[in-house]
């Protein structure tokens, strides 16, 4: 128990040494919320690549679930958005010289857009996912009892955020980093050693875990690859891109961070395809630890476990600060302008937590969250948001609320249609089709449609 224990003691103390050396005294809102604008390449790649992959229970469910399908769903798709991310709106995000998504909606639009814009991402970016995978973990290892689980992964994945903002963040990210990354190279190698090799690993799976599909319906598929066009409106991307030395440091960390996620990628994919094969009969959220536990030695099995709590953690930290300053600073602020910005957002770490408790007890299970909340918050900000940044293509300022608001709406209702007609527990949506559709179709016919009735009234002007 004491090489479990003791090597995620000293990660806790060298994270909280970390994040509270990071801190600044009398810190103004842009060195707090933005680490004063001086990210360099390999500071941007690491708090990136380690905020954006904290799900890493989830993935390894899915891949036990699904197979090799899990690159369609979680690999490729991110891969893609965030390249375009890179090309067409990352050395926008730096030169706009924003703090975040509502300050460019309420710049572009209006104040009503920016507050709805703010309430969605108030919900989207709750770390409740990844507290409650750190929940499971802490519980699994420890034998500690779930909602005290979920309460210590709270407080020490975000106090020293409290007092160093952003900049404590970067800096226990770069450590993370290297946590997650050693982890699970030390187990691939011991996983490839015995009991087989890799190259005899896919004559042991099954035509389904081989397959691109997974078994998944062709619109579930669609719908994870479109989910991944969060990339757009992720408040993780548009933060660091804000917070990045230059333009060019901000496009080229995003290309070197593809090139990580591919590898991470492929080392939880070809382990989780090992934990299929060995253990037909577990659950699927804890093949990591179980892989661990029966494959490497003590020490080293610690230190996989220490890898994987910095995993989950790297994202609590970040989620909960930008969850932090959408209430602190885009909405409290916006409305009170006088108020002191790092006290609220302090403020806003405290209701972000109690927010994610309530989410964590009213769906308890990581891949749903993921899977509602980009199907109810995308369709509404995706174009919007995008479009804001190329003057050719923006909407006029009252258009914007209508837009976001009655595409959320539809998806809403599509959403709660299919939870009260359910067969075999199962939702039953309108005409089959899964709730991020119709929002996205009525979002892009909406924008269609504005933008033509916008033209046809500046036509005649130029006569």
């Amino acid at each position: 128990m004491w090489t479990q224990l003791l090597p995620f003691v000293l990660y806790l103390v060298l994270l909280l040494y970390l994040g509270l050396k990071a801190r600044r005294k009398n810190a103004g809102e842009e060195e707090f919320l933005l680490s004063g604008r001086s990210l360099s390449i390999p500071a941007f790649t690491a708090t990136l690549v380690t905020t954006w992959y904290g799900g890493i229970l989830g993935i390894g469910e899915f891949v036990y679930n699904n197979g090799v399908s899990v690159w369609i769903v979680f690999g490729l798709p991110y891969y893609i958005f965030a390249f375009l991310f890179a090309v067409f709106l990352a050395p926008k995000i730096r030169k706009a010289n924003t703090f975040s998504i509502p300050d460019m909606l309420y710049q572009t639009f209006d104040r009503k857009a920016g507050l709805l814009g703010s309430f969605f991402l108030l919900l989207m970016t709750s770390p409740a996912p990844y507290i409650l995978m750190l929940a499971v973990l802490l519980q699994q290892i420890f034998n500690l009892s779930f909602w005290i689980s979920v309460l210590l992964g709270t407080f020490f994945s975000a106090v020293y955020v409290f007092w160093g903002g952003f900049r404590s963040v970067v800096q226990t990210d770069k450590l993370q980093f290297l946590l997650m990354f050693g982890g699970f190279i030390l187990l691939l190698v011991f996983l490839t050693q015995s009991p087989f090799s890799l190259s005899q690993l896919p004559e042991r799976l099954d035509n389904a875990h081989k397959s691109l599909s997974g078994g998944l319906p062709w619109q579930q598929i669609v719908v994870w690859f479109l989910i991944a066009s969060w990339t757009f409106i992720d408040p993780g991307f548009h933060q660091r891109c804000a917070a990045a030395r230059t333009p060019q440091t901000a496009r080229r960390g995003i290309f070197i961070s593809i090139g990580f996620w591919f590898i991470f990628d492929m080392l939880t994919m070809v382990t989780g395809l090992y934990a299929f094969v060995l253990f037909p009969q577990i659950d699927p959220l804890t093949i990591y630890p179980e892989l661990a536990r029966h494959f490497l030695p003590p020490v080293l099995q610690g230190l996989f476990l220490t890898g994987l709590f910095a995993v989950i953690m790297s994202s609590i930290d970040s989620f909960s600060f930008l969850s932090a300053i959408t209430f602190g600073r885009d909405l409290v602020w916006r409305w009170q302008p006088k108020t002191d910005i790092n006290r609220w957002v302090r403020i806003g770490l405290v209701l972000t937590a109690l927010i994610s408790i309530l989410f964590i007890f009213a769906l308890p299970s990581v891949i749903k969250m993921w899977y509602n909340l980009g199907s109810l918050f995308i369709p509404p900000l995706l174009l919007p948001l995008t479009a804001a940044y190329f003057p050719k293509i923006q909407l006029q300022t009252k258009s914007a609320f209508y837009l976001m608001s009655t595409s959320f709406v539809v998806s809403l209702c599509w959403f709660l249609w299919g939870q009260l007609h359910r067969k075999a527990g199962v939702p039953v949506y309108p005409l089959g089709l899964e709730p991020f559709f119709p929002g996205l179709l009525w979002s892009g016919f909406l924008y269609g449609m504005m933008k033509l009735k916008n033209k046809r009234i500046i036509k005649p002007s130029g006569f």
